[in-house]
């Protein structure tokens, strides 16, 4: 046996936040979150689980559409950046976008993404930057 394995059978293994017996609040493998007891994760945990997130949705956005692989890396980004915040069924909820996109079409692209309830109520300034950011090719 690890430490590794013993950790996880003595603490369990749960994928979301749940409130442990004295009811703080924690994540995976018995890490404490709880603001209230002082807790939370480092800095080095968030670059962590973002690069993992990040690599996720890469691996998802080129297996669902595989013409993404042939885009510069900034509008990539865009992608990336939508997925993380949407999850991948939101990102392909973006249909007229995503085909304009694909044809290289990046002023229409960039109209189809700010004719949207994402851009125009949930995240008009990120929506802004990304439509921008498909446009020029340029990180925003």
């Amino acid at each position: 046996m690890t430490i590794e394995e013993q950790l996880g059978r003595d603490e369990g293994r749960k994928s979301s936040a749940y409130q442990d017996q004295y009811g703080y609040w924690t994540i995976g493998i018995g890490t404490c979150v709880d603001a209230t007891k002082g807790c939370g994760i480092t800095d080095e945990e968030m670059d962590l689980l973002l690069a993992n997130r990040i690599a996720k949705n890469k691996s998802q956005i080129q297996e669902q559409f595989p013409w993404t692989t042939s885009l510069d890396e900034a509008r990539f980004g865009v992608l990336l950046n939508m997925s993380y915040q949407l999850g991948m069924h939101g990102l392909g909820e973006f249909r007229q976008f995503l085909a304009a996109l694909q044809q290289g079409d990046y002023e229409a692209a960039s109209a189809h993404m700010l004719d949207s309830k994402w851009a125009k109520q949930d995240s008009p300034d990120r929506a802004q930057r990304l439509s921008e950011q498909i446009k020029t090719g340029v990180w925003v």
